[in-house]
């Protein structure tokens, strides 16, 4: 600056200054190119001009810069002291406190390594976020059902043949063929842990006992029982769950009842399988095929967790009316097992050892206020228990009325079905 202010000569003012302001080639050349001193100091001029625009705009960004790098160290450096005093007092915040906490919780879930990266990642966006904000409010649930389902939690399997066998002889009155082909399942369990398939599924008329035997397996196995209707669902997002995008969204089924056995291995039975339907909503026997598969259900992914969790511990058993309604490709991974009708002889031994004395129990009834000799109750099942398709009690309707009589009943094709006889004398 002292030389400059020496210099009286316009041309040797100009060609110092520009050798000090880091000029490109071709504008040195240039600059250097024009012979009248006044004008090669106007182009200096100019240059000067930029570069004093483009370190002022420098300085105004490293200073606004500065000053939020500045703001966010004092307020985290405040928000730690503000903690530090809160935990002297014995007081806690309620966010930290919900955050330390889920952070607790999803160590404790013994998540696979990948799954549990996921759950701390959403977990500190949900740090990040304001609690008012619309994501917070998904983003805590979905956290709360990470932590709830059973990544690792699991029963251990009691197969023994002998007690298995007198459990299924303690809840079931006949069905040897059928007890005999549960047997050999679990037998074919206990010697290979990791089994494949078949996947059991007990077809017959309602009331032969297809929903009871699954809870008797779950027994016999010391597993948890989880059951699931399937009739009437349209909705593929019942079996695979809802996006997280949308509004009241939920996991489908499959992950609801995993979360209410509380275990990743419990004998999960899916109920009246043949009457599972289909619209515009999707296929829900499509989205079986991926959960009956076990070639594919160890890494089964429910649209709302969108992680893989793995299927392959859970014995999955079938109950149906009938087959005729049920898909191709989700019959052909089953193994179908009938379960027909009783004798009358099975169903009076079925109502003295099952149903007479659950019934009296239920209403409070003793032995002294009531029996039943074995002619009431054959009276009884021959009058009012007509298996499924045998025949039915034929009335004819009252003209005059213009209805059923009292006490008649209509089928599902909608003729009539039965008119109670009178009761027997008990």
């Amino acid at each position: 600056m002292v030389i400059v202010e020496n210099m009286q000569e316009a041309g040797s003012l100009a060609d110092l200054i520009a050798s000090n302001i880091g000029l490109k080639v071709e504008e040195a050349q240039g600059l250097l190119e024009i012979i009248d001193p006044i004008e090669r100091l106007k182009r200096v001029n100019d240059f000067l001009n930029k570069e004093f625009e483009l370190l002022s705009m420098q300085a105004r960004i490293q200073s606004a810069a500065k000053e939020e790098m500045g703001k966010s160290q004092r307020e985290y450096y405040l928000r730690e002291q503000l903690r530090a005093i809160q935990q002297e007092l014995g007081e806690t915040d309620a966010r930290s406190e919900e955050i330390a906490e889920l952070r607790k919780a999803i160590a404790n879930a013994r998540m696979p390594q990948n799954i549990e990266k996921e759950a701390l990642k959403q977990l500190g966006r949900l740090e990040q976020m304001h609690p008012d904000a619309a994501e917070s409010g998904m983003l805590r649930t979905f956290l709360d059902w990470m932590v709830e389902l059973p990544w690792s939690k699991s029963t251990k399997d009691s197969l023994e043949i002998k007690k298995a066998k007198e459990i299924l002889d303690e809840d079931h009155y006949f069905l040897e063929k059928i007890k005999e082909r549960i047997l050999e399942f679990l037998a074919v369990r206990k010697l290979k842990k990791k089994m494949k398939g078949p996947i059991l599924c007990f077809v017959g008329p309602p009331g032969v006992g297809k929903t009871s035997l699954g809870k008797s397996i779950a027994r016999a196995m010391g597993r948890k029982f989880v059951r699931i209707s399937l009739g009437g669902v349209r909705d593929e997002a019942e079996i695979r769950g809802h996006r997280r995008t949308y509004v009241g969204a939920l996991p489908g089924r499959i992950i609801q009842g995993l979360k209410q056995a509380g275990s990743n291995n419990p004998v999960f039975m899916l109920d009246e399988l043949d009457k599972l339907g289909a619209d515009f909503r999707g296929d829900p026997s499509s989205a079986l095929l991926e959960v009956l598969d076990p070639e594919q259900n160890h890494s089964f992914s429910d649209h709302y967790i969108n992680l893989p969790f793995s299927l392959s511990d859970v014995m999955f058993i079938a109950t149906a009316n009938q087959m005729d309604t049920i898909p191709g490709p989700l019959r052909d991974r089953m193994e179908v097992i009938s379960l027909s009708g009783y004798t009358e002889e099975e169903k009076l031994q079925i109502a003295k050892r099952y149903l007479v004395p659950r019934q009296t129990k239920e209403n409070g009834i003793t032995e002294k206020i009531i029996t039943f000799s074995d002619e009431a109750l054959k009276t009884i099942i021959s009058k009012y228990t007509r298996e499924a398709g045998s025949g039915t009690w034929s009335v004819k309707s009252d003209p005059s009325a213009g209805r059923w009589p009292a006490g008649s009943r209509k089928g599902r094709s909608g003729s009539s079905r039965s008119m109670l006889p009178p009761s027997p004398s008990i």
